[in-house]
């Protein structure tokens, strides 16, 4: 695909309105009178010129791919353009004629090495280089990603697109040089205790899973996000629950004319933050937009309703990396970790599946499935980013480590394969907020570079805690997913229910058709049978595996 036709698709899925103007649209109409002489190309390079400059007033970025040679062709563009205050960029393309020959699928340059076509720029027609682009383009060097990264990263720069079109990563931490010094500030500055659950979001916010934002929100970003789903500053981006700070209105008061505090967690100083912006904590109406329900038996419900009446926000400076020091810390990678981990796989997609429960050889089955259609629409090398959530979860639910030790175990059985798979803890804690949360979840993991994200079965779903019923439709994740604003850019690849087929004795797609042939073996199920130490059914899940959750239900100790 030609770099303009990425480009334009890029900022299209972005939101962005783009058009491309090449030869194939303007050479077979508004130019289709005139030839390659001199004034044949200097008069198609002002009727493009003339094109581009409607387009730009309309507030289309307009990207023009065309061979222009002359320099005074393109000074007169770029006049035309600057005198209507309208940006104009001049981007160098430089490739080799030797690459652009190898590259010629329409078989130009070969014709105009035989004579067919006469007056062909670089081979009986000079090409007067750019003296001062504003861009440069090794494309005979880099791959055309990397060049669309490039132009991507410029326009950013120019602030022609927003932060949050660019698959960029705005991470919090302090420069590693700045770092002694920022604590000294930090321990003369006025200070608030915060909780683990803030710490787990301080987390999630120095390492850039929630950009575009800078810190906890503010009460218009608080507004954004509760009631709209999306950050609307910079452009749209998906941002379906709040990320919040809570305070008690003796903090409140305390604080409330402080220009900046520390945050302070374990007696040790994680942050600055600067600017802080205290407004009332609503906690019904939070609860019930994000949850649906205010029930005080919800676990992520309490937890709010156990928290401060006020919220403040402001920008953070984060000054070291959170650390647990609980033996999985290689596990926490960040979403620049992950984007270099992928490149160094040379992955071209990366597929995302998260889970808070134990992996079985239903959910490997969908993994491999996934992998398949993958690969038949012709991706070389997918990579599979296994994500399992790793800030705070409800109590019945397998602790983090458990869980960690039971995926290995699958990986080294050799289920998953282990040169296409990476196994990372995502630090977000688990809200139980359903379709609403599962925004965010695949929102987070667009930051780490994944491209396709596997959507399950009531995720992030519960059980009313009072009736036992469904809290959330069972369907509605995954349709909201496909149809949720800012997220565009992530494929999203819906469950198929498998269950275990009692005549394969393995884990198989679900046919209705035959639907006693098949034993559903939900998670609270399978956590009871490990419980009682019991055998599951040949397939479903490895024996190596399945020893590591029996092992942990038959410790004394299951606090791990």
């Amino acid at each position: 695909m030609i770099l303009n036709y990425i480009l334009e698709a890029y900022l299209c899925n972005k939101g962005i309105p783009a058009f491309s103007l090449d030869g194939d649209n303007i050479r077979t109409g508004l130019s289709k009178d005139l030839g390659f002489s001199a004034s044949d190309r200097t008069e198609n390079i002002r009727r493009i010129g003339e094109v581009a400059k409607l387009f730009s007033e309309a507030g289309i970025v307009t990207i023009t791919s065309f061979i222009s040679p002359y320099r005074t062709d393109r000074l007169a563009v770029r006049q035309l353009h600057q005198q209507s205050g309208l940006n104009f960029f001049e981007c160098f393309v430089d490739t080799p004629i030797n690459i652009c020959e190898k590259r010629d699928t329409k078989g130009l340059y070969k014709k105009a090495r035989e004579g067919i076509i006469k007056e062909f720029t670089g081979i009986d027609s000079p090409y007067e280089t750019p003296t001062c682009p504003d861009i440069i383009l090794k494309a005979g060097e880099w791959s055309s990603q990397q060049c669309v990264d490039k132009i991507i990263n410029f326009l950013e720069a120019k602030r022609i697109i927003p932060f949050s079109a660019v698959n960029m990563v705005r991470e919090l931490f302090v420069e590693p040089g700045q770092i002694e010094v920022t604590k000294q500030v930090a321990l003369s500055l006025p200070k608030l205790q915060i909780t683990m659950l803030d710490l787990q979001w301080v987390q999630v916010l120095s390492e850039g899973w929630a950009s575009p934002l800078k810190g906890f929100m503010n009460e218009k970003e608080y507004l954004q996000a509760l009631h709209f789903g999306i950050l609307l500053d910079g452009g749209v981006s998906n941002q379906s629950i709040p990320i919040v700070l809570p305070v008690h209105e003796n903090d409140k008061q305390r604080l409330q004319n402080d220009k900046r505090f520390t945050l302070i967690y374990d007696d040790h100083p994680v942050a600055i933050l600067s600017e802080p912006e205290f407004f009332e904590h609503r906690i019904e109406e939070r609860c019930c937009r994000q949850f649906g329900t205010c029930c005080v038996n919800h676990p992520y419900v309490k937890l709010i309703l156990d928290s401060g009446n006020w919220l403040v926000g402001g920008e953070l400076q984060v000054i070291e990396r959170i650390r647990w020091n609980d033996g999985l810390d290689q596990y926490r990678r960040t979403p620049m970790e992950l984007r270099r981990q992928f490149k160094e796989l040379d992955a071209d997609a990366v597929f995302a599946f998260q889970l808070r429960n134990p992996l079985h050889n239903g959910h490997a089955l969908l993994i491999s499935d996934t992998k398949r259609q993958l690969v038949e629409r012709g991706f070389k090398n997918p990579v599979l980013l296994l994500h399992p959530i790793g800030g705070i979860t409800k109590s019945d639910d397998v602790p983090l480590k458990v869980r960690i030790k039971q995926h290995l175990a699958v990986i080294n059985e050799g289920v998953l394969d282990a040169s296409s798979t990476i196994l990372a803890i995502f630090p977000s804690p688990m809200m139980y907020a359903g379709p609403t949360e599962v925004q965010w979840h695949a929102k987070a993991r667009v930051a780490a570079g994944v491209n396709f994200y596997i959507v399950g079965r009531d995720p992030a779903g519960i059980p009313h805690p009072d009736t036992g019923n469904d809290l959330y439709h069972i369907t509605h994740g995954s349709k909201v997913l496909q149809m949720a604003p800012g997220l565009t850019q992530l494929e999203i690849i819906p469950f198929r229910v498998a269950a275990y087929n009692k005549n394969k004795k393995m884990m198989d797609f679900y046919d209705p058709n035959r639907a006693n042939d098949y034993n559903f073996i939900s998670g609270t199920k399978m956590r009871q049978l490990a419980r009682t130490g019991e055998t599951l059914p040949d397939g479903f899940m490895g024996e190596s595996a399945w020893k590591v959750l029996l092992e942990h239900y038959a410790s004394s100790d299951q606090t791990c």
